[in-house]
């Protein structure tokens, strides 16, 4: 006795082309934000510490400044700072946070020009096996 059992499998998978480098430009892009959104927090709190006159020897405060010193160089004297006893209003402060904004927006957009793809059709791939197995 014969028995003739025949197996087909049908595998489909869909690929869609370019979606590395579109999550590549995506990741690079947040990381850009990430950055400068930190660095941004980092000097719009500098600005608040000025604002309320913070003691410029507590710890903390000697990081935040000496962190945002760094960045803010570019920019010293550039506008006058309006103060009152220990109360500043650091003016080239805002203009960093505008400068740096625009850096950053720039960078995403250089980092998407050089690397998104935009989506394409998405590619279906079928294959098929049939195996053939006999048994007595």
């Amino acid at each position: 006795m014969t028995n003739d059992n025949r197996v087909s499998q049908v595998k489909v998978t869909q690929r869609e082309p370019e979606r590395e480098r579109r999550i590549f430009s995506f990741k690079a892009t947040q990381v850009v934000w990430l950055l400068f959104g930190f660095l941004i927090t980092m000097i719009a709190l500098r600005i608040g510490l000025k604002l309320i006159g913070a003691n410029p020897l507590s710890p903390i405060v000697t990081l935040i400044y000496g962190f945002t010193d760094i960045f803010l160089f570019p920019f010293t004297g550039l506008i006058n700072s309006p103060s009152t006893g220990n109360i500043v209003l650091e003016l080239s402060s805002f203009f960093a946070i505008l400068i740096y904004g625009l850096i950053a927006w720039g960078i995403e957009r250089v980092i998407w020009l050089i690397f998104y793809r935009p989506r394409g059709p998405v590619v279906d791939v079928t294959e098929t096996t049939t195996s053939e197995h006999h048994s007595n």
